[in-house]
């Protein structure tokens, strides 16, 4: 597996599909992390200094041979709400928020580009059949 799952919660997660999403964009492996809301707040605090949980959080590493892409940590009970609001499954939601962070990791950034990250999202919904994603929802 080239994805390492460090999971603080009870969900069980469908990695055999992430990978299947990671195959398709990278051949670097991945730390995932799957917290709670309080623990991603705090991440989120120090790491932007932002004072509230978030969905996913996205941390590149410097692109070097043999290194891991990066971490992408999502917060599972926001999956599970947002799951719920947008009538799709949880898993189909834990990959709409791993493509967001994974492609955060490549070097995507909706906040910035011209568009580049959203597109990437929607081919890659397309590929594996899935809901709308967030970034897609919102700008719509």
């Amino acid at each position: 597996m080239r994805i390492d799952l460090d999971n603080h919660t009870s969900c069980v997660i469908d990695l055999e599909f992430l990978e299947k999403i990671l195959d398709e964009l990278t051949s670097k492996n991945i730390e995932l992390v799957i917290t709670n809301k309080d623990t991603i707040q705090q991440i989120n605090k120090e790491y932007r200094n932002i004072d509230n949980p978030t969905d996913v959080l996205s941390f590149p590493l410097e692109q070097m041979d043999g290194m891991p892409l990066g971490s992408v940590i999502i917060c599972a009970e926001i999956v599970e709400e947002k799951s719920k609001e947008f009538n799709h499954s949880f898993d189909e939601e834990l990959s709409l928020m791993f493509i967001h962070g994974l492609l955060h990791c490549m070097g995507y950034d909706h906040e910035v580009d011209d568009g580049e990250h959203r597109n990437k999202e929607i081919e890659l919904i397309n590929k594996f059949n899935l809901p709308k994603s967030l970034i897609v929802r919102t700008q719509e």
